[in-house]
């Protein structure tokens, strides 16, 4: 995502539709998990992430522009862009490889543990300085994750480890994109110079798909009214979303869009279970919230320092 400084001479009301840009494209993200299911169901994992990323890729070089490769730093173009192209595959191939949809959500809450990786990560990266509270807040993190595999069965180790030994090439690929963004988003702040290749990043993971279903045994891709009109949605919502965000964090009220995005589990939690009609236990929630508040946690033993 974009970073820049809110602007301190925005009028009031184009300051609070800044502001309302920017929690819009949270809803949006918000919705991702659900629909690369749903859309995973209907083109296969491999399938369906190509043209998601492709449509994506297409709406965010209309909406943004294509960077030329020669105006980024060259280790952001590299490394943040493989780093980039690495998490998009992982989460999307994670989610579509579930083996049922409720262990879809287990997979997209996995992936949110990336906001306490980031700050982990800024310590020994970036020399980001912070208390004592990073700690339990990282542990809390973990736990909540432990807690949404659980759900509302009996936890042991062994009984968590069976759980993941179920799908583990799914639950790796999770665990992978969260460490994965987390490192990007660090390495981004360090290489990137203020500039941004999110459109030209999104055209290179369409096109390692791409590579990846024509060289390797793929279901037929059969397109129907429904299938094409989530395909168009997605697309168009992930570059609303990313220049949503961009105005958000550009002239809005950055604290409460910060606030607002430590929350993005709860509502793609939501969202998901709406759109897939799944019903999560007690378990399930508990642990997303403590995931919520580990990295809410984090974020504050970083805040003042």
């Amino acid at each position: 995502m974009p970073e820049s400084a809110p602007s301190l001479t925005a009028h009031p009301v184009s300051a609070q539709r800044a502001t309302l840009a920017g929690l819009i494209a949270i809803l949006l993200w918000s919705a991702s998990v659900g629909l690369f299911r749903s859309i995973a169901e209907q083109f296969g994992p491999t399938g369906g992430a190509a043209l998601i990323y492709t449509l994506s890729a297409i709406c965010l070089c209309l909406a943004l522009g294509l960077p030329r490769p020669r105006q980024l730093p060259k280790r952001y173009l590299f490394i943040g862009g493989a780093l980039f192209v690495g998490y998009e595959i992982s989460l999307a191939l994670a989610i579509g490889l579930a083996h049922t949809r409720a262990q879809s959500l287990e997979l997209g809450m996995i992936n949110y543990l990336w906001p306490s990786l980031t700050v982990l990560l800024a310590l020994f990266l970036n020399g980001q300085r912070a208390s004592w509270l990073i700690w339990p807040g990282l542990a809390l993190a973990v736990a909540g994750v432990a807690q949404v595999l659980k759900g509302d069965g009996d936890w042991s180790p062994a009984l968590l480890w069976a759980n993941m030994q179920d799908n583990p090439i799914a639950y790796g690929l999770a665990f992978a994109a969260a460490l994965i963004w987390a490192l990007y988003c660090n390495l981004t702040r360090r290489w990137s110079e203020g500039r941004s290749g999110v459109a030209l990043f999104f055209c290179a993971t369409a096109i390692v798909l791409w590579v990846m279903f024509f060289i390797t045994p793929q279901p037929a891709l059969h397109f129907s009214l429904p299938a094409s009109l989530q395909l168009l949605f997605m697309g168009l919502s992930t570059a609303i979303a990313y220049s949503a965000w961009n105005r958000g964090i550009s002239h809005g009220n950055m604290t409460l869009l910060a606030t607002a995005s430590y929350f993005t589990p709860v509502l793609s939690a939501l969202l998901a279970s709406l759109w897939l009609g799944l019903t999560p236990g007690f378990g399930f929630w508990q642990g997303v919230g403590m995931v919520v508040l580990g990295s809410l946690v984090c974020w504050l033993a970083t805040r003042n320092r």
